[in-house]
């Protein structure tokens, strides 16, 4: 058997295509990029979440810092 044939003979058998290795590959890479920016988008939006509740956070800190005033001192059945 020539070598010629012997390579054919052996390319008939592969089962996967080079081809096919390519496409299997392109969607694997673009299925992880799309979870990438997914994960990106996601941590971007929990970041800006967090800087809303941290700005919510000092302010309720400031108002709790504030001395108590008596609200009662006007109020017709209040204690005078």
């Amino acid at each position: 058997m020539p070598l010629n044939q012997i390579s054919f003979f052996t390319h008939k058998i592969s089962l996967i295509e080079q081809s096919d290795i390519v496409t299997m590959l392109t969607i694997v890479v673009v299925f992880f990029a799309v979870l990438l920016l997914l994960g990106i988008r996601k941590s971007y939006k929990l970041k800006k979440e967090n800087e809303r509740l941290d700005a919510i956070n000092k302010k309720i800190a400031e108002e709790e810092e504030k001395p108590y005033q008596d609200f009662t001192d006007g109020h017709m059945y209040g204690g005078n």
